[in-house]
Parts: C-alpha cells; sequence; structure tokens
C-alpha cells in the first residue's frame, strides 16, 4: 500500500507504461497488406517454394521421395539444406558426387536438388507456420493491453485518493502493463529477425539450384 503522497508523487511514472506502448506501436514497421491478417512480414506469405521457378535443369523425379533411394543423396541433401554449411562447402560437396552404380552423374545431381529443395522448403514452411502462430499470439497481447489500459484510465478517473485499496488496485494492473508492454516489445523486434529467415532459405534455394546446374 502506499500513501496519496506517493501516489501524487508517482503520477508522470504511472503514464510511462502506456507511452511506452504508443511508442512501440507507432515504431513498428509497415507490413505488406496482402488480406492476411496473421502474416507480419514485409514479405508476401507464401508458405511453399516452387521449384520451377529457380530450376532450369532435366525435370525433376516424379516421385518427390526418389532422391531417399540414394544413401549418399539422401545425406548430401540434408548438407546442402543446413543454413550452417557454406556455399563453398556446398561447392565441394556437389563437385564431388559422381556416377552411381545404379544412376549416371547427371540424374544423381537432379535428385541432389530435389533433395536439398524439398528439405529447405519444408523448414521454411515450419517457419512461415511458426510466424503466423506467434503474430496471432501478438494480436491477442495487443487486445489484453487494450483492455488494461482501459481498466487503469477507468480506476483513476473513479478512484478517490484515499481509497487505498483501489490505488493498490492501479498500481497491481500498472506494474501488469509494464510487464505486457516490454513482452511485446520484446516479442515484435524477435519477429523482425524471424521474419527474414523465409528469405534467407529462399535464396538459399535459388543459390543451390544454380550450383547444382553449373556442375550437369
Amino acid at each position: 500500500m502506499f500513501s496519496v503522497f506517493g501516489q501524487k508523487a508517482r503520477a508522470w511514472w504511472a503514464l510511462w507504461p502506456t507511452l511506452l506502448l504508443a511508442s512501440a506501436l507507432s515504431s513498428a514497421p509497415a507490413k505488406a497488406d496482402f488480406g492476411q491478417q496473421d502474416w507480419p512480414c514485409q514479405q508476401r506469405k507464401v508458405l511453399h517454394l516452387s521449384w520451377g521457378q529457380m530450376w532450369a535443369g532435366p525435370p525433376l523425379p516424379e516421385d518427390p521421395a526418389a532422391w531417399r533411394d540414394d544413401a549418399e543423396i539422401d545425406r548430401l541433401s540434408a548438407l546442402l539444406a543446413a543454413r550452417r554449411t557454406s556455399m563453398a562447402e556446398a561447392e565441394t560437396l556437389v563437385a564431388a558426387v559422381d556416377a552411381g552404380v545404379e544412376r549416371a552423374r547427371e540424374e544423381r545431381l537432379v535428385a541432389l536438388f530435389a533433395g536439398s529443395f524439398a528439405l529447405i522448403d519444408r523448414e521454411r514452411a515450419r517457419i512461415v507456420e511458426g510466424i503466423e502462430r506467434l503474430s496471432r499470439r501478438e494480436r491477442a497481447r495487443t487486445d489484453r493491453i487494450d483492455a488494461l489500459r482501459a481498466e487503469i484510465t477507468g480506476l483513476r478517473e473513479t478512484t478517490p485518493e484515499t481509497d487505498f485499496d483501489g490505488l493498490d488496485r492501479i498500481e497491481e494492473l500498472e506494474d501488469t502493463l509494464a510487464w505486457e508492454t516490454r513482452i511485446y516489445e520484446d516479442r515484435r523486434r524477435s519477429l523482425q529477425f524471424v521474419c527474414e529467415s523465409p528469405v534467407i532459405l529462399e535464396k538459399r534455394a535459388f543459390s543451390l539450384a544454380r550450383l547444382i546446374q553449373e556442375k550437369l
């Protein structure tokens, strides 16, 4: 519980959560409006990539999982899809692919692209869906913040300075608002970073397509 003097002395400080939230909302990066409420990123939401937009080599196998039949191609596909593998390392791995027992080198390289593309697309789709889930949670958090602000405003207008229980309730709500606003800010910054991941993976798929086609 705090005194009336303490409440008056803290009048300006009590406003800071609201001011912080307003600053966060006004500084949030504008997103492209494609009618997708749960998509917070600048780039258009595309759940799955199209290999036809990046691959000009021989047609990929009709069976999308055929690349798994070759144990070595299966292993190399995972290495190429992994972001920790540099493009210089990827080039070395691709150059080392030779003819197999049942497949020509060109057929194995096509299978290698099919495998690495499938793995990249799967990881990218998982990230896109995760971004949407996070965005929905943040929209719900924004609703909670708005409700807290409205409740605090109402209590400030109706609570007498001698109602210490009411003043304690206002302080409790202000603490909650400050915490929710801080989480909102942290998550907003995280979203800015995570939104780059689908772009990075798409660029990697394009780079691998070009690299493998050069070896055909």
